[in-house]
């Protein structure tokens, strides 16, 4: 069996030329034990402490399918909702808006005309004020639906893919109203604290002393991320996406924080399922988010999850019935339930700046190699 040197090679070589400042690598191949791998420091500006397989990064847009997606198929199993029903009979507010007639499948799927991005942050906090209590983030959110209702389509509904940070706001707040606890309530009570309470979270601005606090106190390590001019700060422990900011840390499309061993703590829930195993995930919902929605060409998009396209992050070596995805900040999840193989990057390649995109070509890079190690 391979030593795996190779693995590690290229992630020294990755932070020698600047691609991040450290990151971790986690592999998991059928019933094997987790390989984990680990390389440089938390941070470049000042030199931070080394990284380790425990380093806590900010998980960025993972948050999609670990949180948004999986409390999705718990609250449609239990015939809370269901995947074609209209936007409008959850949030009733967006009702006769032109997103109003959307439906789950829509949003989950990035066909439902919504815009990509839209700065929201700067009109709901010119002054980069972070709402501290549930009181201000519930009005904040309330704004924002407004926000988003009043956006006018770029697109005809289903005719294409826009990938789309709105649609999965809006869905977050569907997982508000329908359990009628927050999305970071909801994630805890009844998917982290199921799995045996692994080290990821919301990490709300009232908590955020107390959580850096437990960080340095277990000497886990919390990588930072950028300075945010809106903010004025270096963020750590801070969600980087500024719209997720101005919502307080706790949103559908970003906000989560975690190690590997928690994302797979995860991502080992829909592989299981997807097998007929025994979890807390339905399989035939698994089947269905993790299957391509689309016809060939036209996107690759499944149900909130990605599949690899042509070419993909995850190399050549996953197969077609594959499923993953991407973080802004540097991070990345690729499930092949065909190999039974599960790889997680984590990364904070957006210090000390995201303009650095060097990481588009690691990724692909480090993914056939992680195949060719562990399915030689």
């Amino acid at each position: 069996m391979s030593d795996f040197s190779s693995i590690q090679t290229e992630l020294d070589r990755a932070v020698a030329t600047g691609v991040f400042p450290g990151a971790v690598l986690a592999v998991r191949q059928g019933d094997r034990p987790i390989a984990r791998f680990s390389a440089g420091r938390l941070s470049t500006d000042p030199p931070g402490a080394s990284v380790l397989a425990s380093t806590i990064y900010d998980l960025a847009s993972l948050t999609k399918p670990l949180a948004t997606v999986t409390s999705l198929v718990l609250l449609i199993q239990n015939g809370r909702c269901r995947l074609d029903a209209s936007l409008e009979e959850y949030l009733e507010e967006c009702a006769g808006s032109p997103i109003g007639s959307a439906t789950l499948r829509d949003l989950l799927t990035h066909q439902s005309g919504l815009p990509g991005w839209r700065g929201y942050y700067e009109r709901l906090s010119p002054n980069g004020t972070i709402p501290s209590s549930r009181e201000d983030r519930l009005q904040v959110k309330e704004k924002l639906v407004r926000m988003i209702r009043s956006e006018a389509l770029v697109y005809a509904r289903g005719t294409r893919s826009l990938y789309s940070d709105l649609g999965f706001m809006l869905l977050g707040m569907i997982v508000e109203r329908i359990s009628g606890l927050s999305l970071n309530e909801f994630f805890s009570d009844r998917i982290v604290h199921r799995l045996g309470s692994p080290r990821i979270q919301f990490v709300l601005p009232e908590e955020l002393h107390a959580f850096l606090g437990q960080v340095g106190e277990t000497h886990e390590g919390i990588a930072p991320t950028e300075i945010d001019s809106w903010r004025g700060r270096v963020l750590c422990g801070e969600v980087h996406d500024q719209n997720a900011g101005a919502m307080g840390g706790v949103a559908g499309h970003a906000g989560l924080f975690g190690n590997v061993d928690a994302v797979m703590a995860i991502t080992g829930e829909w592989l299981r399922a997807y097998h007929g195993q025994t979890t807390m995930l339905n399989r035939d919902l698994v089947r269905e988010f993790t299957k391509r929605q689309a016809k060939e060409g036209t996107s690759s998009w499944a149900l909130g999850w990605d599949t690899p396209s042509t070419p993909s992050s995850a190399g050549s070596g996953f197969s077609v019935q594959s499923f993953g995805h991407l973080g802004y900040t540097g991070t990345s999840v690729w499930i092949d339930p065909v190999r039974r193989l599960e790889v997680v990057l984590l990364s904070n390649r957006v210090h000390p700046t995201s303009r650095n995109e060097a990481i588009r070509e690691f990724r692909p890079v480090i993914h056939d190699l992680v195949s060719q190690e562990f399915l030689a």
